[in-house]
C-alpha cells in the first residue's frame, strides 16, 4: 500500500508559535532559508524516485518562482498553504477566502498548473472553522488536508474520521478531507505521523504506526514535514519552554528518519493516493 508524503513549505520564522516574537510585516528582515532547506528535501526525494506533495505559502511562492516551478518541473504536486501562514480561526470567512485566492492564483500563476489540495496552517480547520470548507469548494479545491484527529493546545478534532473521506458540505457542495494519520489505542488517536512528533519519536515506532495503519485499518498514512526541520542551522530565536522544544528538538536526525522511512514504505503525492481510493479525479497532464 502505498502512502501519502506531503511537506508544507514556509520559512522557519513562519511558524504560529513565533507569532508573538515575529509579525509578518518583518518577515523581509529575516534571513531566508526556505530554498536550501527545500532543495535538500527535493534531492532526498529525487535519489529515491519518490513523489511529494508540496503545500506551498503563496508569500514564499511570490518571493521564490524558481523553487516553486523546480517542485513542479521535478515531478510533485503543489497545493496551497495559506497566503501568509495565519490560522483561520484568526480570520473570518471573507478573510480567509481573500487569502485562499491570492495565494491560489500566485502559486497557479508561477507553476502554470491547477491546485486541488490545501492544507491549513496549524491545521486550522477545527469544529469552529468548518465553514472554511465550503469555501475551499466553492474555490475550487477537490481536496482538505488539515483536520488532526487529536487533542492539542492549537487544533484538533478529537472525534474526526481518521481516515479518507468525503464530505457533504451545508452550501451542498462536496471535499475529500485526507486528516492526519493517527495511531487509535483504547479510544485515543494518537500522533505521530509528522512535525514534532516525528522528531521527537524514536523512528521504530513511527514505522510501527505506519505498518499498523496500513496492515491493520488498511488505510494510507499521510506524513507531514517542514524543510526547516531538515535545516538544523537555521538562526535560533528568542524562546522558551515549550515553544523552544516543539521547534528545534531533534532537527539533525530529521534527514536520517526520513531517508530510512522512504527505504521502508511506498510513497506518493496525496492526490495520486486519493485517486486510488476513488476520492479524487487527478487531471490528465
Amino acid at each position: 500500500m502505498r502512502n501519502a508524503l506531503t511537506f508544507d513549505v514556509e520559512e522557519y520564522f513562519q511558524v504560529e508559535a513565533f507569532r508573538g516574537l515575529v509579525h509578518d510585516s518583518d518577515w523581509s528582515r529575516f534571513e531566508s532559508r526556505v530554498v536550501p532547506s527545500t532543495e535538500r528535501v527535493l534531492d532526498i526525494l529525487d535519489a529515491r524516485g519518490v513523489s511529494a506533495t508540496f503545500f506551498v505559502v503563496g508569500w514564499v511562492a511570490a518571493r521564490h518562482p524558481s523553487l516553486i516551478r523546480a517542485i513542479q518541473r521535478r515531478g510533485h504536486e503543489l497545493g496551497c498553504h495559506s497566503d501568509v501562514h495565519r490560522p483561520i480561526y484568526s480570520m473570518d470567512p471573507e478573510g480567509f477566502r481573500k487569502d485562499l485566492i491570492r495565494a491560489k492564483q500566485v502559486i497557479e500563476d508561477v507553476a502554470g498548473v491547477p491546485l486541488l489540495g490545501y492544507r491549513a496552517p496549524t491545521f486550522s480547520i477545527v469544529k469552529s472553522t468548518l465553514w472554511a470548507l465550503d469555501i475551499l469548494a466553492e474555490e475550487g479545491f477537490a481536496y482538505d488536508a488539515s483536520v488532526f484527529p487529536i487533542h492539542h493546545d492549537r487544533y484538533g478534532m478529537p472525534g474526526s474520521d481518521r481516515f479518507p473521506h468525503r464530505l457533504r458540505l451545508p452550501k451542498g457542495g462536496a471535499i475529500v478531507e485526507f486528516p492526519m494519520t493517527t495511531f487509535g489505542m483504547a479510544g485515543t488517536n494518537l500522533p505521530f505521523s509528522g512535525g514534532g512528533y516525528f522528531r521527537l519519536l524514536p523512528y521504530p515506532i513511527i514505522r510501527g504506526c505506519v505498518r499498523r495503519v496500513n496492515e491493520h485499518d488498511r488505510a494510507p498514512a499521510i506524513v507531514y514535514l517542514h524543510p526547516w526541520e531538515l535545516d538544523p542551522d537555521q538562526p535560533r530565536l528568542p524562546v522558551r519552554g515549550l515553544t523552544r522544544f516543539r521547534h528545534y528538538v531533534h532537527l539533525r536526525s530529521t534527514a536520517q528518519k526520513l531517508v530510512r522511512l522512504l527505504g521502508d514504505f511506498a510513497f506518493a503525492p496525496a492526490r495520486e493516493i486519493l485517486r486510488e481510493q476513488g476520492l479524487v479525479e487527478v487531471p490528465a497532464a
